[in-house]
C-alpha cells in the first residue's frame, strides 16, 4: 500500500468485520504488536457488533476488536485491541474506529468502558484521554515482556454527553 492519502481519508468506511476480513485483520495485527493475536483469537469475536474494521477500496485499514459482558445491570465493555496499518496513521482512523466501537458498546448496554494499554504507549493514551478514558490502576508486568499496563476506564453516559 502507497503512503494513505489525506484527501481520500472521507472514502473509509467503518463496518463490522466480516470472515473475510480476518486475514487482513491479521496481517495488521502482526504488523503491529510484538505480541500478536493469534488468528483464532480474531474469529472468537467476530459476531460481536464492536469489532469494525476500517475500509477504503475493498483494503483493510485498521480494526477494532470489542464486546460488551453483563455486569448485574451495569454491563461493561472491553476494548480488546485497536490497530492502524502504519502508512495509514495520523489521519484520525484509530479514533473513529474507537468512537464507532464505544457507540456499538453504549447501544448494546455498556455503562463502563475498560482496556488495557502499554505505559509507553503515549499515542494511545493520548487518544483514548481525548475522547475521557481515565487511568484506574497500573498492572504491574502486565504484557509478556513484563511491561505494565494502565487498565483505562471510561463511563459511557459522561461520554455520550460531552
Amino acid at each position: 500500500m502507497t503512503a494513505f492519502d489525506d484527501a481520500l481519508a472521507d472514502d473509509v468506511v467503518v463496518r463490522r468485520v466480516d470472515r473475510a476480513d480476518l486475514l487482513d485483520v491479521l496481517r495488521i495485527e502482526r504488523t503491529c504488536f510484538s505480541e500478536p493475536w493469534p488468528y483464532s483469537a480474531f474469529e472468537m469475536f467476530v459476531d460481536e457488533p464492536a469489532f469494525l474494521v476500517a475500509v477504503r477500496g475493498g483494503e483493510v485499514l485498521g480494526y477494532v476488536v470489542a464486546d460488551v459482558m453483563p455486569n448485574h445491570g451495569n454491563d461493561i465493555g472491553h476494548v480488546k485491541d485497536l490497530a492502524v496499518r502504519p502508512a495509514a496513521r495520523g489521519n484520525g482512523l484509530g479514533r473513529r474506529l474507537l468512537v464507532q466501537s464505544l457507540t456499538a458498546m453504549a447501544i448494546a448496554g455498556a455503562a463502563v468502558v475498560k482496556l488495557e494499554v502499554r505505559v509507553s504507549n503515549d499515542p494511545a493514551i493520548g487518544l483514548y484521554r481525548s475522547l475521557g478514558f481515565d487511568p484506574a490502576r497500573r498492572v504491574p508486568s502486565y504484557y509478556g515482556d513484563d511491561e505494565d499496563a494502565y487498565i483505562m476506564v471510561l463511563d459511557v453516559a459522561e461520554w455520550q454527553n460531552a
